[in-house]
């Protein structure tokens, strides 16, 4: 068995935190119909549950995003490119996350959920690129 180290707890932090933040949003989203059927506070109180595990799991992908950033070093010219993408596409899950959370309308959290969930996934995506 290879031995744990530094290394390896920063990935396997940066993963668990990546799979709460947007696993969490598409299990999330996939339930909203079945919970809209068992009340209209229910999705609410969904969500609200979610966000006491989804808010830390991003300020740890932040953190552990930065310690990547850190240990990997400069890739030259086009690695910093993505990276400056990556950045932009965490800033912008997060601030419609935010957003998200504090709308009133059913349309505009519609919006703001589907542009937190597409950027959650291009911020993963892109993060696969930056590893390769």
């Amino acid at each position: 068995m290879s031995a744990v180290d530094a290394e390896t707890l920063r990935l396997f932090l940066h993963v668990l935190a990546a799979t709460v933040w947007v696993g969490g949003q598409i299990t999330l989203a996939a339930l909203v119909p079945a919970l809209r059927a068992a009340g209209t506070d229910v999705p609410r109180a969904a969500a609200n549950a979610y966000n006491r595990i989804a808010w830390p799991a991003f300020g740890l992908l932040v953190l552990t995003g930065l310690w990547n950033v850190v240990a990997e070093g400069d890739k030259g010219p086009a690695y910093q490119h993505t990276l400056m993408l990556k950045y932009a596409l965490v800033v912008a899950s997060g601030v419609t996350a935010f957003v998200h959370a504090r709308v009133a309308s059913r349309r505009a959290m519609a919006v703001f959920g589907a542009l937190t969930g597409l950027t959650a996934l291009a911020a993963l995506f892109v993060g696969i690129m930056l590893a390769q």
